[in-house]
């Protein structure tokens, strides 16, 4: 790992550490200074948590237009086909970069008696072509990748940094017109530094954290989405988040995932009196896509009264279960239950969030120098609905596809000694206040979540958003009014990015007069006969920007 810059001043700035950002950044280490900032430890991320794997077309049975046609399917009608075409065509290249890195996926012994990918199959998925490692595919790609960083010479690693705000040049009007940097929060001495580049890249992942019940790490909390909208980015599709439908159901579980490949294996959905259910919502059972899985188990626990529904996959038997899911079995021992032997209780969790920052196919956003990589864009595969385990392609993709576009315009000079952006000012606290009353930021917090949850989750209404917008709007003007004049904290820079991403959600989720999707609304039941097209909102100069700086 490459030692401490005194100014703080690099090539590349990456914002997040997951798998789109620490692939970018191996893809840069040898030819220029990369940051990689993380609020957290360099493991802690979405990646490491995902079980299932990466959807790849790698058997002679499958095809890529198969793939294509999957993920058109799941995306009702949103999708950019383009997009998913440049994406599905990529995927042999992004597993054998992984196996490059030293990645070891779950093989067996082929037809021909040689070594092959074992290949699972998840919902939505009409062929098996989902690559992984047992059940714990994303452990194996970020500890794999995290070694190969911290050996990386030419990059640098600040763990426990928060991303405070984007630092931009702006033109005479107030609008960003190109990104010089940003200023992070060091959770650990409460320094905020200021970090200097001519490329910036947010990699920090969703926002299923605005939600009460969540699938994600506590660090998913929008971070990238707010900081490119109050930049002045376009995003999209927000209203477009996914729950997952099997989240563990136990007090102590918090965000467990029973992985979508345990239905894929022959798991069933069940009632608490041990009968079927998902054959009365689609002809595919268990195998339909998530948003389908997650509304009929929301269906079944509102009309039985019912705190969850059940997942069995106990006929398979118990070597066969410990073959295939390993993990999940041990964790879910660990708080009391036997999958090998009983069902498993389970209710539907935000998991995904499948709208973002509006990015090209070399993951520009609408300011120069910045890009986004991963869970935080809109990109046009996942349109109204992400493919299980596309989301791990789409990472590896996009970030080798952004580390393409720096290289070469690093390579043909555009950033030299005379055309590169002013540093990042120093943070200047001169006007603030040491915060007297944290329980405001626990208390919005709680109450953010809780009526993001009941107002704009699952199932929703024009009532319902309604009420959650008015709620936003009076959060908002506390929390600008909180962090205008309160020194900064990891958690208070939390809630202000997660209040801005429920108020996108919220908006996006009011512009849709149809059901399409993961957007479900009881007053537009049906499809609109109109062509469909994403919803795109452009920021105005946004509130509490400019603030702090020497």
């Amino acid at each position: 790992m490459a030692s401490v810059n005194s100014e703080h001043r690099f090539d590349v700035l990456v914002v997040g550490s997951g798998a789109s950002g620490l692939n970018l950044a191996l893809e840069l280490a040898a030819f220029a200074r990369v940051a990689v900032i993380t609020k957290s430890e360099l493991h802690e991320s979405n990646t490491y948590y995902a079980q299932g794997g990466i959807a790849a077309v790698l058997d002679e049975h499958d095809s890529m237009q198969s793939h294509i046609t999957d993920t058109l399917d799941a995306g009702a009608g949103l999708c950019d086909e383009d997009v998913v075409k440049f994406i599905v065509e990529h995927g042999r290249e992004s597993i054998e970069k992984l196996a490059s890195y030293g990645v070891e996926f779950t093989t067996q012994v082929g037809d021909a008696g040689n070594n092959e990918y074992h290949l699972t199959r998840e919902g939505g998925h009409s062929h098996r072509r989902v690559v992984h490692a047992a059940d714990a595919t994303g452990q194996a790609i970020e500890t794999t990748m995290e070694e190969r960083v911290r050996e990386a010479e030419n990059v640098t690693v600040f763990e426990h940094h928060n991303a405070v705000d984007l630092w931009c040049e702006r033109d005479i009007h107030g609008r960003s017109k190109r990104v010089t940097g940003l200023h992070a929060l060091n959770t650990k001495s409460g320094e905020v530094l200021a970090f200097s580049a001519p490329f910036v890249v947010l990699a920090t992942g969703g926002v299923s954290k605005v939600y009460l019940y969540t699938s994600n790490p506590d660090i998913c909390t929008g971070d990238g989405i707010a900081m490119a909208w109050r930049a002045g980015c376009r995003v999209a599709n927000m209203e477009f988040t996914q729950f997952h439908p099997t989240c563990l159901y136990h007090p102590q579980a918090k965000s467990f995932l029973v992985s979508e490949a345990v239905r894929g294996e022959g798991g069933l959905l069940k009632r608490p009196d041990g009968t079927r259910f998902m054959d009365d919502f689609d002809p595919r059972g268990e195998l339909a896509p998530r948003d389908i899985v997650a509304r009929a188990i929301d269906y079944e626990m509102k009309r039985l009264g019912a705190p969850c529904m059940y997942l069995d996959i106990s006929h398979k038997g118990q070597d066969f279960i410990e073959e295939h899911f390993p993990m999940i079995y041990a964790s879910t021992k660990q708080f009391g239950f036997d999958m090998a032997k009983e069902p498993l209780p389970v209710v539907p969790a935000a998991h995904y969030t499948c709208g973002g920052v509006v990015v090209d196919k070399n993951g520009h956003t609408d300011v120069e120098g910045l890009y986004a990589i991963g869970e935080v864009t809109y990109t046009g595969l996942h349109g109204g609905n992400r493919l299980a385990s596309n989301s791990l392609l789409e990472c590896l993709v996009y970030s080798t596809a952004a580390a393409r576009d720096i290289r070469d315009r690093l390579h043909q000079g555009q950033m030299n000694e005379d055309t590169l952006p002013p540093t990042t000012p120093p943070w200047d606290e001169s006007y603030v206040t040491e915060p007297d009353e944290e329980v405001v930021i626990a208390h919005n917090w709680e109450e953010l979540r809780r009526f993001m949850w009941d107002y704009v989750g699952i199932v929703r209404t024009n009532k319902r958003l309604a009420r959650a917008h008015t709620r936003i709007d009076m959060l908002q003007a506390e929390i600008i009014e909180y962090y205008g004049n309160t020194r900064v904290t990891g958690d208070l820079l939390e809630l202000r990015n997660l209040a801005v991403c429920a108020e996108l959600i919220i908006r996006c989720a009011q512009h849709r007069k149809e059901s399409r999707g993961l957007h479900f609304t009881l007053d537009y039941p049906k499809l609109t006969k109109k062509t469909p097209k994403p919803t795109v909102l452009v920021p105005r100069r946004y509130p509490g920007t400019e603030r702090r700086s020497a």
